[in-house]
């Protein structure tokens, strides 16, 4: 069933339909036709406003809960509000100061970046994510350490001074000496390259036969070079703060709550659902089922991309929270987070 757009439902339609939706997304209780009468401006019956109510669900904008008899917007109903109702609200001087506390501090943009999201999720009362702008690692050394079963870890140091270790297969015909002199070769041809850089070398000075390496040894850096590129290219760089903000309504539904916070843990599927907003280079949000991740657990993500200072787009911020969002309060929060990360990357 296709939803009716705004200016297809009358006046009356529209007003009861719009005092559900905030009635609902203020308290999270359905609302019945008596409240709504007493609301100041509709002046209408109860009568005549439960009549309306049913056509709205059977509109599929509201739905009746079986243990009450009031009315709650459901996904599409909230999908069409947020579309062509909502009027977004300003954000006060103090929530823009706390967004902006950390840009200018010195220091890691990692860091400033997750105090930003932490920011934002104490603000929105959900929880805050950022997809951290992806930056290829620079060699300083790459480590082979022999293990059981032909397979060795390889630990890989960057120019940074981060730490990281990967599983490889080692190849056939592995002597004693290898691992050293495969590591020898990186630290001596390859440090200060990143991994497409030290991989292209490789296969140059292979290609001219300047790499002064047995085959096993060239085998085994192409292999522990292509582990990284792959993982780093698969791998989601993203940030979650505040993921106790989602345990506020746990006593209500426990089993979304839960789910919400496993899909949480699987940061690639979030990663690849904040992917949308980056391509779209603009704001998204994402209600409930609407998006498969979400289908189980009925939770909305509020996206928006932040840009470096030639314009690119180089990451996403957002919030994760159940449906119940104060979606004019949020939407403008996010989009000021995502503005002020654009001037931090500038």
């Amino acid at each position: 069933m296709n939803s009716p757009s705004v200016p297809e439902l009358t006046d009356r339609a529209r007003d009861i339909f719009r005092n559900v939706v905030e009635s609902y997304l203020a308290t999270g209780m359905p609302v019945g036709s008596r409240t709504l009468s007493e609301i100041s401006g509709l002046s209408l019956s109860p009568a005549s406003i439960r009549n309306v109510m049913q056509d709205l669900e059977e509109l599929g904008l509201l739905a009746a809960p079986h243990t009450s008899a009031g009315r709650m917007p459901t996904e599409r109903g909230l999908r069409l509000f947020v579309d062509g109702m909502m009027q977004a609200g300003t954000l006060t001087r103090a929530e823009r100061k706390a967004l902006e506390a950390t840009s200018g501090e010195e220091g890691p943009v990692e860091e400033a970046l997750a105090q930003t999201t932490a920011a934002l999720s104490g603000l929105s009362a959900c929880a805050g994510i950022v997809q951290v702008a992806r930056r290829a690692p620079v060699l300083r050394q790459l480590a082979f350490v022999e293990l059981a079963s032909g397979q060795a870890l390889a630990v890989l140091v960057g120019a940074d001074g981060s730490v990281e270790n990967r599983v490889v297969d080692l190849p056939d015909g592995l002597t004693p000496g290898t691992l050293e002199e495969a590591s020898n070769y990186v630290r001596a041809r390859l440090a200060g390259l990143t991994l497409a850089d030290a991989q292209t070398r490789l296969d140059e000075e292979i290609g001219r036969g300047e790499a002064v390496l047995d085959k096993t040894a060239q085998a085994l850096i192409a292999e522990g070079l292509a582990t990284w590129s792959k993982d780093g290219a698969e791998r989601p760089v993203l940030i979650v703060r505040g993921q106790a903000n989602l345990l506020a309504d746990a006593a209500e539904d426990l089993e979304r709550v839960r789910q919400l916070l496993d899909e949480l843990e699987g940061k690639r599927e979030i990663a690849r659902l904040l992917g949308r907003a980056r391509k779209a280079q603009a704001m998204k949000i994402f209600i409930g089922s609407e998006n498969k991740l979400f289908s189980l657990s009925g939770s909305s993500v509020i996206a928006a991309p932040y840009h470096d200072a030639e314009g690119d787009v180089v990451g996403v911020v957002g919030v994760i929270g159940p449906t119940r969002l104060n979606y004019a309060r949020v939407v403008p929060m996010v989009d000021f987070t995502a503005k002020t990360l654009t001037k931090l990357m500038a």
